[in-house]
């Protein structure tokens, strides 16, 4: 499976940021900075809905600032199924040293990339999407893009590179976990070790011990870990998959290692138990809702800007939006949303807001899912600027979603099982909810969520797991200030690229100046080898 090499972007809170990106395969390619909320800047969030793609052979340089932002967030490329196949790294976002941290500053930052794999690669897998198919259970779970340590010579065979984590007795580790799978959620744990849990997605929650987290596709966690223990050996570190038949999913269970300096001796015996709740998602759910957001911690938060009371905010639009199992629209399985398969326009709808292009996208995505046959449209929410939306995310597919916006962290003030009703309001939790971009819904389940559209741009709202959302389970949400001014977006960029309707705008001159950086006002650079990710799994 070769290595896991692909670098982790560690900033601090307000820098500027450029990433020159070079794209060395054979499709065209974009990078989403999934969680990082571009202020004022949709143009850099690295969307089908907002950017044109990167063409193969060529670079492209984004430049943004982290504005307003702390926390734990990953990068992924976002076309043609291509995350199946590698290329995600760990976005970090540090306070400034002004801002103090709810927490002794740990010893020592570990983050850890845990997933589903599958050993076909991203196009055979998109053609059997295409075909109609489902994607059957996955090969594996990697651990930092590494295969299983053999706890059990019966399922795991010999020769597999595995994950080693070197840490010293007595050190407290911050340990930043993220799921960047295809559709599987995990429950993560560390034998013998409690997780402290910190932070996730940018806020500080209310610090609590688990001895395992559920952490679905899409979300990210920070978890204060002690290296307390005797070291008399080595210990497990697991990814394993949830709601499936664990006796089927055991050869599919990720094991990487966690090495004291002092350790005698390799890891031993079974794994740490997990939940034991394999179709009764009760536990997981009610966990879930254990976790509260940190409302006296200082640094970044969501906006509104001075008032963090969001339950005292008056709601200013409401959408229901249900999903549903795959369904078949002009001969062609979908995925939906409120029975609207999303199909991405080939001019994006950022440069054709920007051009005054008429036609490309429609703002008539139903607040509530129509009766009618499902469609397959370009069909966009029209939100409110400065309003305040609360979204219900109806679950009515048989298995786990989530669910991500870009250009914002939104409030989760409530779960529950059944269907959402105008009732279910008085069940929501209107004081510390987390905040944060990626929310689970549990099949036959609804969540909840309030954010404040206070950031002008063209946002995706989607599905994290990867075939429906490859399948059209998103749609965008289009925020503009009727003012028009620069103090809420920036203008287009220098380096624009122009596809489908204005591709006649593109200049062959602009892909050598769509790399230059003007260094003196950005503080941190860093530079994305595509190839790199290609070579390594591309080539299984």
């Amino acid at each position: 499976m070769g290595s896991f090499q692909v670098p982790t972007i560690n900033v601090t809170t307000n820098n500027n940021l450029a990433v020159n990106v070079k794209n060395k395969l054979d499709e065209s390619l974009l990078i989403h900075w999934s969680g990082v909320q571009q202020r004022r800047s949709s143009w850099q969030d690295g969307l089908l809905g907002t950017n044109c793609p990167i063409p193969p052979k060529w670079n492209w340089t984004y430049q943004f600032q982290v504005k307003d932002q702390i926390g734990s967030f990953f990068y992924f490329p976002s076309l043609h199924f291509q995350r199946a196949s590698g290329g995600f790294g760990g976005f970090i976002i540090n306070n400034r040293p002004i801002i103090p941290i709810p927490f002794a500053t740990p010893d020592g930052d570990i983050v850890i990339m845990i997933g589903d794999w599958y050993t076909r690669n991203h196009t055979a897998l998109r053609k059997t999407l295409d075909a109609g198919k489902g994607l059957g259970m996955p090969d594996g779970v990697l651990i930092n893009g590494k295969g299983p340590y053999q706890y059990n010579s019966t399922l795991v065979p010999d020769g597999i590179e595995y994950e080693t984590i070197d840490v010293h007795p007595g050190k407290t580790y911050r340990i930043r976990v993220h799921n960047v799978g295809i559709s599987t959620s995990l429950n993560f744990r560390i034998q013998n070790h409690n997780l402290l849990l910190a932070e996730s997605e940018g806020s500080y929650t209310v610090q609590q011990n688990y001895t395992s987290l559920d952490i679905h596709v899409g979300q990210s966690y920070s978890f204060l870990v002690t290296m307390d223990q005797n070291a008399s050996s080595d210990y497990y570190i697991v990814a394993s998959a949830r709601f499936v038949n664990e006796s089927q999913w055991k050869r599919v269970t990720g094991v990487a290692i966690l090495h004291y300096s002092n350790s005698k001796g390799k890891a031993h015996g079974p794994l740490p138990e997990g939940p034991n709740d394999e179709f009764d998602k009760t536990f997981s759910m009610n966990q879930a809702r254990s976790i509260r957001w940190n409302v006296s911690a200082s640094g970044a938060r969501p906006n509104p800007q001075g008032s963090f009371r969001y339950g005292s905010i008056n709601v200013t639009e409401v959408y229901v939006l249900k999903n549903k199992p795959r369904e078949m629209i002009d001969g062609k399985s979908r995925a939906t949303l409120s029975g609207i398969s999303f199909v991405n326009p080939s001019t994006p709808i950022r440069l054709a807001d920007w051009y005054k292009l008429k036609g490309v996208y429609k703002l008539d995505f139903p607040t509530k899912p129509p009766t009618g046959p499902p469609r397959m449209e370009t069909s966009v929410i029209n939100g409110t600027y400065r309003g305040f939306m609360e979204v219900i995310l109806q679950n009515n597919d048989t298995k786990m979603h989530t669910y991500h916006m870009s250009g914002y962290a939104f409030f989760v003030v409530g779960m529950d099982y059944g269907e959402w009703t105008e009732n279910s309001r008085g069940t929501y939790n209107k004081w510390d909810g987390i905040a944060r971009t990626t929310a689970q819904v549990y099949p036959g389940a609804w969540t909840a969520i309030l954010v404040s559209l206070d950031n002008v741009g063209i946002w995706n709202l989607r599905t994290e797991n990867l075939d429906s959302w490859y399948l059209g389970q998103e749609t965008y949400v289009r925020v503009v200030n009727p003012e028009a001014t620069n103090k809420t977006e920036f203008p287009i960029p220098d380096n624009a690229l122009f596809c489908g309707a204005l591709s006649h705008l593109q200049k062959p001159e602009d892909i050598s100046a769509a790399t230059a950086i003007t260094g003196d006002r950005l503080k941190v650079m860093f530079t994305v080898l595509m190839a790199m990710w290609s070579m390594i799994f591309l080539s299984r």
